[in-house]
C-alpha cells in the first residue's frame, strides 16, 4: 500500500493533511486540498481512476499513448486571448479522452484531431478556427473562408436582441 501522502510542490516535503475532498469533474475525479506538515502551504491535487486510454496511432505509422497535455496545449493556444475560462478547456480534453475512450480501440491521430475540433466548436468559434488553422493545415484566405462557411452552415443563427 502507497503511503497517503503527495510531495509538496513548495517545500518538497512528502507529508501532508487533506483539508477537504469533494467531488470533481462530474464525477469523474476527487479534488482534494491538501496542507504541508513542513511549510504549511495548501496545494491542490485531483484523484482519477485509472482507465483503459488508448494508444493514438500517427500518420507517421508511430504509437504513442494518448496524452491529455497534447491536447490541452493546443486547445490553450487555440483560445489564447479569448473568453474562455480554464474549467471549459479542461472539458473540452475531458471530452475528447472519454470519446477515444468509448471507442475501445487504438485511435487514429485524425480522429482525436477531429473530436478536439468538434469539442472546441460548441466552447468558441474563433478558437474552432484557430485549432482548424493549424490541424488541417489552412495555406491561404480561401481555406479559412471554406471553414468558416462551414462552421456558419451548422451553426444555429444567434438571436438579435
Amino acid at each position: 500500500m502507497y503511503p497517503a501522502y503527495m510531495r509538496c510542490p513548495y517545500c518538497a516535503a512528502d507529508e501532508d493533511r487533506v483539508v477537504d475532498s469533494r467531488l470533481a469533474e462530474d464525477g469523474g475525479a476527487i479534488r482534494r486540498r491538501r496542507e504541508c506538515a513542513a511549510c504549511g502551504q495548501r496545494f491542490t491535487t485531483f484523484e482519477r481512476v485509472e482507465e483503459f486510454a488508448p494508444a493514438v496511432l500517427k500518420r507517421s505509422g508511430d504509437r504513442e499513448p494518448f496524452d491529455r497535455a497534447k491536447i490541452l496545449a493546443g486547445v490553450r493556444a487555440a483560445c489564447k486571448n479569448r473568453p474562455v475560462d480554464e474549467g471549459a478547456l479542461q472539458r473540452v480534453v475531458s471530452d475528447v479522452e472519454d470519446a477515444m475512450r468509448l471507442l475501445g480501440r487504438d485511435v487514429s491521430s485524425e480522429e482525436v484531431g477531429m473530436a478536439t475540433l468538434e469539442a472546441l466548436r460548441h466552447v468558441d468559434e474563433v478558437a474552432y478556427v484557430r485549432f482548424a488553422s493549424v490541424y488541417k493545415g489552412f495555406e491561404n484566405s480561401e481555406d479559412f473562408a471554406r471553414e468558416i462557411g462551414m462552421l456558419v452552415k451548422s451553426t444555429a443563427p444567434k438571436s438579435r436582441g
